[in-house]
């Protein structure tokens, strides 16, 4: 049997020399928040401006992570409470902001993306620091798919939150890395930052460029250490990957990872990860949310999904490690082994 917790994870590594040069104006830190490593760099700054504004990007995250925690005392435990009691709660402008574009997304993408599964995630057991490799009951996973949480279920009337739908709990661990993000920007460019790059445990967003070059990052292999491919990733763009290799459990031979589909209740199987490349105001939040979709529709349905959320640039790694992408990715990608062979769709 075989555990693997938030704190060993692997991550779409950047491929920035952030040493190569001592004299280099790289500024670089790194920290834990998202139960996930978290690594900023600016380039092109002095270094007490640079840290600075590092400082104040961390500071964010972490409110974020205490207000967004979905099974440790904050905003939206709270308002889970009132759910299952029947009740409604005011909560915050922002999070209820939050709740709209999610619940709107979630409708674009037909439900598969639906944070309003929480109760089916803590049921196999991630909605914890540290998990153990065990199957639930059945039946309970039956009885909560029955229940049919959706994030239409959720009603608002102002800032006041409630839900015609008592087994809706919030989990918002897909939306919150990638909301994340879009704030960074926000903050970095208030700040004057022009050129950085901002990676929370996978999901990455460029701003400007590393010196003459734009940055380059690269695509974390699902099965093996170092990259399966990467890209120049230039300002304003972003880049998320999915995987069944980041929060995970091995139960008889078999990988149950925490990406739920939220029509049977059960770990996606057939699909090790899948990631989207994506750019505008809202780039970091559509690398982390919209990736979800495509990895739930799986093989036969990932295509659609990423037409649905209006997503050219995409691939999917299968259970197999067969790779199929869009012709608009492919052009921006280099792989590391220059003979693979992959599925290319338009």
């Amino acid at each position: 049997m075989t555990v693997f917790w938030a704190r060993r994870f692997f991550i779409l590594s950047m491929i920035v020399l952030l040493s190569a040069c001592g004299k280099e104006p790289l500024y670089h830190e790194q920290g834990y928040v998202f139960g996930t490593l978290v690594d900023v760099s600016i380039y092109g700054e002095d270094e007490a401006k640079a840290r600075t504004a590092v400082g104040e990007v961390l500071q964010e995250f972490q409110r974020l992570h205490d207000e967004l925690h979905a099974w440790q005392p904050s905003e939206l435990s709270e308002l889970n409470a009132a759910f299952a009691k029947g009740e409604g709660k005011a909560v915050s402008p922002e999070l209820a902001a939050m709740l709209r574009d999610a619940a709107q997304l979630s409708a674009q993408s037909e439900g598969l993306f639906n944070p309003a599964i929480g109760g089916l995630i803590g049921v196999w057991g991630f909605q914890s620091d540290e998990f153990k490799p065990l199957l639930p009951d059945a039946e309970k996973v039956a009885a909560l798919v029955k229940t049919n949480p959706q994030m239409g279920d959720i009603v608002f009337d102002g800032d006041k939150v409630s839900s015609r739908n008592r087994a809706v709990q919030l989990d918002l661990g897909g939306y919150a890395k990638g909301y994340a993000l879009d704030r960074a920007a926000e903050l970095l460019r208030k700040r004057g930052i022009r050129n950085a790059l901002v990676n929370i445990g996978g999901n990455v967003m460029a701003l400007g460029r590393h010196g003459d070059r734009p940055w380059r990052v690269g695509i974390q292999h699902p099965r093996k250490s170092g990259a399966l491919a990467s890209l120049e990733l230039h300002d304003g763009e972003a880049i998320g990957t999915s995987g069944d290799y980041q929060r995970y459990f091995e139960l008889d031979g078999k990988r149950y990872c925490h990406l739920i589909d939220p029509r049977s209740g059960w770990p996606v199987q057939g699909v090790q990860a899948v990631t989207v490349l994506t750019r505008g105001e809202r780039a970091g939040l559509l690398s982390d949310a919209a990736s979800k979709p495509l990895f739930v529709a799986g093989k036969d349905g990932w295509r659609a999904a990423a037409q649905r959320m209006q997503l050219p640039e995409a691939m999917l790694v299968d259970a197999q490690g067969g790779i199929h992408l869009t012709a608009a990715l492919q052009k921006r990608l280099e792989f590391a082994d220059k003979n693979i062979r992959v599925e290319v769709l338009p």
